[in-house]
């Protein structure tokens, strides 16, 4: 039986996890992988929090340079989250020729290229199936489940803090305040939810998963973000009368234009397979050529779901024969960048405070159709108020950039009185 010797670094949530994972089915793991992996060291600040889970103290230490120039120690967790000081770990890690396993989205994405050179060059291994979708095996399916095929499109609901916050909103009338605060209250929210709830970790994640997935290195930047601060409840409610519920979507798609890689809050019909994803959980719909549609569906965060995606991360680099490195040209270099589409194409849910006078909305629709946006279907809700009346406009299939010019049209009509919302539909 082949021995592994683990060092991790951090025992927050993810870390005591880890340890937990390993110990209490270390048999399991002999029996299923032919490894005794074993805890060699930890890398902790509060040692206390080491001795609660029975690590014995020669094992602790709060210096990296004691880790990564441990015989013992094969392969380095890193679970600490953040840039530094987890990208100078991790590349003094890789340096000293040990392989890395790391759930850090944030850093992966920004600094992937440049620790892989580090991982290459010492022929070691980097691995990161925890830093997206939690439990859920997403990046080990990409890999090695979906050679056979092009992967067409990605779409997925890969935040569980901003999933609870419009499955309240949805299903309790709450505004978003108040299912922020429920959220917070929950533990699925931090205190400041801001890398949540404005689409920066599910930014994080589809910069990822749409490389793995397109075989097209896409940096965060080339990401479309947008958040749900602006979601107000009562776009939910008529999207529900419509038969339409909120998601916070990443998606991916690769197109005769270009690659798309974009986060936003988007409409999906009630039938939509991604519809009945509630609360914390997470669910990824692929589309592959071959195999067509795809989904994968579990706990997107939490300390065992992702403690079970590091450990099979272990387990992997322990019994290849040779390291995985991304399948494609992995690189930062502007002129090897990939050609990005930010002129998508969807359909949008329009809400206007329109003048209840004839031939306002003949005027309203001219301006939608004069900058190439088909109406598919028309509402007004309600009664009018103070001379203006709530109308909703679906369209069809629209360009990103027609919609941009219609919407600036609209505000310049007398008979517009606002735009209150914008929201994409996706089929």
């Amino acid at each position: 039986m082949k021995k592994v010797g683990v060092a991790i670094l951090g025992l927050g949530v993810v870390g005591s996890g880890t340890y937990r994972v390993l110990t209490e089915n270390h048999d399991r793991i002999a029996k299923s992988q032919n490894l005794d992996v074993q805890v060699e060291a930890v890398l902790e600040i509060n040692p206390e929090r080491a001795r609660m889970l029975g690590i014995e103290e020669r094992k602790i230490t709060a210096s990296i340079a004691e880790v990564v120039g441990n015989p013992a120690v094969d392969v380095v967790v890193e679970v600490i989250g953040g840039i530094e000081p987890a990208k100078t770990f991790i590349t003094a890690a890789l340096k000293n020729g040990k392989s890395v396993v790391t759930a850090n989205k944030e850093l992966i994405s920004k600094c992937w290229a440049e620790l892989e050179t580090y991982a290459r060059r010492n022929h070691v291994g980097l691995y990161f199936e925890a830093s997206c979708v939690g439990g859920v095996p997403i990046i080990r399916t990409l890999t090695e489940g979906m050679q056979a095929n092009n992967v067409q499109s990605m779409v997925g609901i890969i935040n569980g803090t901003t999933n609870y916050i419009l499955s309240k909103m949805s299903k309790e009338g709450s505004d978003y305040a108040t299912a922020l605060r429920q959220a917070q209250e929950c533990g699925f929210a931090e205190a400041d939810p801001t890398a949540d709830v404005e689409g920066y970790d599910a930014s994080y994640k589809i910069a990822i998963l749409s490389s793995l997935a397109l075989s097209e290195r896409v940096t965060v930047s080339d990401v479309f973000r947008q958040g749900i601060t602006d979601v107000q409840a009562v776009d939910i409610r008529l999207g529900a009368e419509l038969g339409y519920v909120l998601k916070l979507l990443a998606i991916a798609k690769n197109t005769e234009k270009g690659v798309e890689a974009r986060v936003h809050p988007a409409f999906v019909s009630k039938t939509h397979p991604l519809a009945s994803v509630d609360g914390p959980f997470n669910a990824v719909l692929l589309h592959g050529d071959m195999v067509d549609d795809i989904m994968l569906y579990g706990r997107g965060a939490g300390s065992l779901p992702t403690a079970s995606a590091v450990v099979s991360d272990i387990c992997y680099a322990a019994t290849r024969s040779e390291p995985w490195y991304a399948p494609f040209r992995n690189t930062d270099d502007p002129a090897e960048a990939v050609k990005i589409n930010t002129n998508f194409l969807s359909q949008y849910y329009l809400r206007l405070f329109v003048s209840d006078q004839k031939g306002a909305l003949s005027r309203v629709a001219g301006v939608l159709g004069e900058n190439g946006v088909g109406i598919r279907e028309v509402l007004q809700k309600g009664e009018s108020k103070d001379g203006f009346a709530t109308v909703i406009f679906i369209t069809h299939q629209t360009e990103e950039n027609d919609m941009s010019r219609a919407i600036e049209g609209l505000k310049q009509l007398d008979e517009v009185k606002s735009v209150e919302s914008l929201i994409r539909v996706e089929q």
